[in-house]
């Protein structure tokens, strides 16, 4: 059995714990801390890892097919979504560019889940255009202060750890640095969680920064390298949240075609008719083009090409089809996929979310067209969510 497969296994073994209750946890909208205890417990944070810090040392793409698996396996997508988070947010920001001082003193705890992390990058005006990033630090001393609000951050009002994507320098691309920030820290206040359309088991609110104080050690990379960090982690976000997506996608697909050989209408189970039978074709097609984005551009990723494109494609192919396919299972469940209780539908309300967060469609087209020279500036994707 290889490591990857080893790690998808893993994540089987907690299905039950993973499931338990999550229509019930889905319609209160809140963090369901018993099941993080499960995702802490399968050792699924510690995948993309150094193994002196505690993880397992496995690449980005296996990272992926183990985040595929917890997709398929747990229906709670909002937790699977946190879980993305937490990787990425800032344990992997620190792996590439924290000095070991940052490392020692936080990734053990990141990876065990002892701490949730966040990462703030938008902001109440600025949306998907990171450019624009407002909130200030002004070096003072041996520290900085920072001042400014940020908003849909993923994990803040459970996070522990917050990296903070602020400016330090003149506007645009080349004046953001990063800070590492405990969420005691004076002056820091997190909203309380926003009642949300989908996605709801997974924390989002704001962070609001009023002369809060950072000790010039508590700084990621060097000052103005919070672009090059924010381009770098990007990447990964898409690959990761949406291997998850994926995963997800393949276990509807097998939903529906159970339900097409076991429902029958007028005499026949509906998977006899064409119009079913069709759209549960352009399931599996939808899926398998969404298998290859992802891995082919994660492999692009990893070999440290050129994936711009490949990027901006990959998380515009794979969050429509997750839409669409959703939607098109509520048709084949009839109306029990109207019902909360199949979970179908919640689905549709959890992929609406893909087409928005980690820079909206709309911005991933813009993108593509000024990488093709359609375009005079290549807009860059925050994290919109």
């Amino acid at each position: 059995m290889t490591a990857t497969s080893d790690t998808f296994a893993t994540v089987a073994d907690w299905a039950e714990d993973l499931n338990l209750d999550t229509a019930a946890w889905d319609a209160r909208g809140e963090f369901p801390w018993e099941k993080w205890k499960a995702i802490r417990r399968s050792g699924i944070l510690a995948v993309p890892f150094e193994r002196r810090y505690g993880g397992r040392g496995h690449s980005l793409t296996e990272t992926m097919r183990a985040l595929e698996g917890l997709g398929y396996t747990s229906r709670d997508a909002g937790l699977n979504f946190s879980t993305s988070t937490q990787i990425v947010s800032v344990g992997l920001v620190l792996q590439a560019f924290g000095d070991e001082g940052l490392r020692s003193a936080h990734l053990p705890k990141i990876i065990s889940g002892e701490v949730i992390t966040a990462h703030a990058i938008t902001e109440p005006t600025n949306g998907s255009d990171a450019t624009g990033i407002a909130t200030t630090a002004r070096r003072d001393g041996d520290d900085y202060v920072l001042d400014g609000e940020k908003m849909f951050i993923t994990n803040a009002p459970v996070a522990d750890l917050i990296l903070l994507y602020v400016r330090t320098g003149e506007p645009g691309p080349f004046g953001l640095s990063c800070f590492l920030v405990d969420r005691d820290t004076p002056g820091l206040r997190i909203g309380e969680p926003l009642d949300k359309m989908g996605l709801r088991t997974s924390p989002l609110g704001a962070v609001t920064l009023d002369g809060v104080r950072v000790p010039v050690s508590r700084r990621v990379g060097q000052e103005g390298a919070g672009f090059l960090i924010l381009d770098h982690i990007m990447k990964r976000e898409i690959l990761l949240s949406f291997s998850i997506t994926l995963g997800e996608m393949t276990h509807r697909l097998e939903r529906c075609v159970r339900q097409a050989r076991t429902r029958t209408q007028f005499g026949q189970p509906i998977g006899g008719f064409q119009a079913v039978s069709h759209k549960i074709a352009d399931m599996k097609i939808a899926v398998e083009t969404a298998r290859k984005w992802l891995y082919d551009t994660g492999a692009k990723v990893e070999a440290g090409q050129d994936a711009a494109i490949d990027v901006a494609a990959t998380k515009t192919v794979v969050s429509e089809a997750n839409l669409r396919t959703a939607l098109d299972a509520v048709q084949v469940f009839g109306g029990a996929g109207y019902l909360t209780g199949t979970g179908v539908e919640a689905d549709v309300r959890n992929a609406v979310g893909g087409t928005i967060y980690s820079g909206t469609n709309e911005v991933q087209r813009n993108r593509i067209a000024s990488l093709l020279g359609l375009r005079p500036t290549a807009p860059r994707g925050g994290h919109g969510a």
